[in-house]
């Protein structure tokens, strides 16, 4: 279902999706007001909630209390080295139907997921459980 958004709306999108990274409302506030496309400070706000609610943007809260915004992500799923942190990216997802289901049976609308696995990658394996020879 396509949704038709206001100006503002569009504007706050349209400047999301050509940020590389997550960013607070007060900075899209002052990249929209540097631009030719000013928008309110509250406009911001409710134009990303609606954003938000319909699926469009992401909306992460960090430690530090602050929420940052991006567009939304295509589904990632990764398994991370504890060791040397390498992330190595898994192309198929092993839950892309549960969400689905999920769908169907909760009547729960999924908008993305995210699936980690940590342990250790073959290369760090061999390095530290490799028997010690003294």
């Amino acid at each position: 279902m396509k949704v038709k958004l206001t100006r503002s709306q569009e504007r706050v999108l349209n400047l999301l999706q050509q940020l590389s990274k997550a960013v607070s409302a007060q900075s899209i506030y002052s990249e929209l007001r540097n631009s030719d496309r000013s928008v309110g400070l509250a406009t911001v706000y409710r134009s990303l909630d609606t954003l938000k609610l319909q699926g469009l943007v992401r909306a992460l809260t960090l430690s530090t209390g602050e929420t940052v915004y991006s567009v939304m992500p295509t589904d990632k799923h990764h398994l991370n080295c504890l060791n040397c942190g390498k992330s190595e990216p898994i192309h198929s997802c092993p839950v892309h139907n549960l969400g689905a289901e999920l769908n169907q049976t909760y009547d729960f609308k999924v908008f993305y997921h995210t699936l980690e696995f940590f342990g250790l990658c073959s290369q760090c394996q061999a390095e530290l459980l490799a028997p010690k020879v003294s």
